[in-house]
């Protein structure tokens, strides 16, 4: 019997991938993915990022930084799910 060889990080994926515990983890990284894929301008100006489901609510009070991420919907989801190892992590952006 040949056992197949798994990095820690693997198995902890394949772990996530089929446990109810993915979202939650998911959720709670959200903040740094958030922070390294739109910087740190970009970042401090979000009053809050969440993942609820398969939707990212984004808010943020600045009207010109709310009006772009609108625009980025679709470029947002994208990057948010490769961050996130090309899993379909986003279905669904809404900019409050």
């Amino acid at each position: 019997m040949i056992m197949a060889e798994y990095s820690m990080g693997d198995a902890i994926n394949q772990f996530l991938q089929k446990s109810r515990l993915k979202n939650p983890i998911q959720s709670l990284q959200i903040e740094e993915v958030w922070k390294a894929l739109m910087g740190n301008t970009i970042s401090k100006y979000t009053d809050s990022i969440k993942i609820n489901g398969t939707t990212l609510y984004i808010s943020t009070s600045v009207a010109p930084l709310k009006q772009e991420l609108l625009y980025q919907k679709d470029k947002i989801k994208e990057r948010i799910n490769e961050a996130f190892e090309g899993n379909v992590v986003i279905e669904e952006v809404i900019i409050k």
